[in-house]
């Protein structure tokens, strides 16, 4: 028995203030799969502040009517002419990377997240707040057959780009690191960092993310403007606030780095040259995520068998967990769940 013609799916109608409702409920065909395509039934999608940042208008829409989402798993429901890597029933997930040129230098040169030709899932194609979500074969990852649906998920995006953004990082062996805000990218980061033996100090305005942080082997946990009790190689920051940015700077020892994890930030307050930058301190961007870090990360996941906290809604919640999610009532990561 194949999919059904319509689905239930939820798209970005209005961008605005998340408690003006830019999220609506709709029907829609469900999308066949193209050449080169799979369709995918999705059994969870992870809730990412990305998400939030589109249906409240931080980042412009790049087409009407979105369907969000970027965290996606579930089995392949439908597989399109020249697939040869998938198979029906195969379970994949679709990340936030979903299509590059593979011409241009960055390309060509591995650096294919600084495409200026790359698109994105439930930002220019409908994500994964839905029934059903297509992805290019080329962008789908094998997911473990093995595990929980909804702990999965978060690993696609908030687990692949708080890997990038430790790595921008440049954490030393055995090094201090400092994280900033403590939802689900960091929860992940933290723990990868501790694997490999830093010394992780987390500072987050959120008393149920300190206490995460504690119970997962973090050596300190503050407030998001306390400075650590000791001064850090490295930082990274996950919350979108820039007046953390010369926080963090601050916090660091000689030779330090901070990486900037967010796609979207509000303004930097005026750094000081000498308090915030001298002595070779370091401050980094990082942008999506390239198909090798992704491999590289749910390889690395599954090693360490990675603890992630989720968050359970129901997909016809969706509106509830973004709003949760914007009031940091989220501990970990919120996942929306499709029954059956």
């Amino acid at each position: 028995m194949g999919p059904p013609a319509e689905m239930d799916a939820w798209v970005v109608d209005r961008p605005g203030p998340i408690s003006g409702g830019p999220l609506v409920r709709v029907r829609r065909p469900v999308p066949q799969p193209g050449p080169g395509e799979l369709l995918v039934a999705v059994r969870a999608c992870g809730v990412c502040r990305t998400d939030l940042h589109l249906a409240e208008g931080d980042l412009a829409p790049h087409r009407p009517a979105t369907v969000p989402g970027h965290e996606v798993v579930g089995p392949v429901a439908a597989v399109g002419a020249g697939v040869a890597d998938f198979r029906v029933g195969d379970r994949v997930g679709i990340a936030w990377l979903r299509g590059t040129c593979g011409s241009c230098r960055y390309c060509l040169d591995g650096a294919e997240n600084l495409c200026p030709h790359s698109v994105y899932t439930g930002w220019d194609a409908d994500g994964g707040y839905a029934e059903y979500a297509l992805i290019d074969a080329d962008y789908a990852y094998p997911m473990p057959m093995a595990g929980d649906d909804a702990e999965l998920a978060p690993l696609l995006c908030a687990g692949i780009i708080g890997y990038r953004a430790l790595r921008r990082a440049a954490l030393p062996t055995g090094g201090r690191l400092g994280i900033y805000g403590f939802g689900a990218s960091a929860h992940l980061a933290a723990q990868v960092a501790l694997a490999e033996g830093a010394t992780v100090h987390v500072l987050t305005r959120s008393a149920k993310g300190r206490a995460l942080a504690l119970e997962l082997g973090a050596a300190s946990a503050g407030g998001a403007h306390d400075l650590p009790p000791e001064p850090l190689d490295a930082a990274v920051l996950f919350a979108p606030a820039g007046e953390l940015v010369p926080v963090a700077l601050a916090a660091l020892d000689r030779g330090g780095t901070l990486a900037v994890a967010g796609i979207h930030l509000t303004d930097i307050p005026v750094l000081t040259y000498q308090r915030h930058l001298f002595q070779e301190r370091t401050l980094r961007s990082v942008t999506a995520n390239t198909r090798q870090d992704g491999a590289e990360f749910l390889q690395l996941a599954v090693r360490l068998d990675l603890r992630v906290r989720a968050t359970r809604y129901p997909m016809s919640a969706a509106d509830r967990a973004l709003a949760d999610l914007a009031a940091d009532r989220v501990t970990g990561a919120a996942v929306l769940v499709n029954s059956g």
